[in-house]
């Protein structure tokens, strides 16, 4: 018994980091959303901003996953395993950071600085610092808002579940989730732009309610893969564990 609630949450917790990791760094690239899916921009005008359209960091591909795997463990392992898994990503970001400000300082071999590829010479020193460099205040505000995101997933999650009991995990995974990302939309961007770059606060609105537009329909779609996981879950710690488990993790 003692050993599945430990693979389980080996996995999870491995799971739940590695897609961190992965969306802090890929969110380096911006892609339109109109343009992936064919269509023209939506040009949204709000706050006396205008032609917005959605553009967003690569790591929203991700971010709803960490947000899935957070209520998967909030309804295992309680708060308590939540709060070990956040504060363990954070640390593990920091020092991926670290590690990179420190890879970027080091000096290129003179073979490998200069490439050629289809679209001509790379100067890939630069390159690499160029993807790989954030600012300060990017980094801050990404940590920040993804650790107010995990608190505030984590309680209102389970004042959900003291609403609806052991049923409608849709209602509580889903819900957690949109009140979660709405803070994390805001905070990114208030911390990073408005006192890192100087944006207006009518901007930072603006862009945050544009990219929590897009939160909110992926948080609903991604309801299947939260029942799906669930589901394997139970399978695999064996119905009475896993009941056994979900009922210690609200009582803590």
């Amino acid at each position: 018994m003692r050993e599945k609630k430990d693979i389980l949450f080996f996995i999870l917790g491995g799971f739940f980091i590695s897609n961190a990791l992965v969306a802090e760094f890929i969110g380096v690239k911006i892609f339109s959303l109109e343009k992936t899916i064919g269509i023209l921009p939506f040009e949204i005008n709000l706050f006396g901003i205008e032609n917005l359209s959605f553009n967003f960091t690569a790591g929203v591909l991700l971010w709803p996953i960490v947000f899935v795997m957070t209520d998967i463990i909030n309804e295992y392992f309680g708060k308590k395993g939540v709060r070990l898994i956040s504060y363990t990503t954070a640390i593990l970001i920091a020092y991926a950071y670290v590690m990179i400000y420190f890879s970027m300082n080091l000096a290129p071999s003179d073979f490998w600085i200069f490439r050629e590829t289809s679209f001509g010479k790379i100067n890939m020193d630069v390159a690499f610092n160029t993807i790989f460099s954030q600012g300060n205040w990017i980094i801050i505000g990404s940590l920040v808002a993804f650790l107010i995101g995990q608190i505030v997933d984590v309680t209102v999650f389970r004042y959900l579940r003291k609403i609806t009991g052991s049923s409608k995990i849709w209602f509580r995974a889903t819900g957690s989730t949109l009140v979660s990302q709405l803070i994390d939309s805001f905070v990114v961007l208030f911390i990073a732009f408005y006192i890192g770059s100087g944006w207006s606060f009518n901007q930072v609105i603006a862009i945050a309610i544009v990219n929590y537009i897009y939160k909110f329909f992926i948080a609903i779609l991604m309801t299947p893969l939260l029942y799906l996981i669930h589901n394997m879950i139970d399978k695999f710690l064996g119905k009475e564990l896993a009941n056994q488990m979900v009922e210690e993790a609200m009582e803590k």
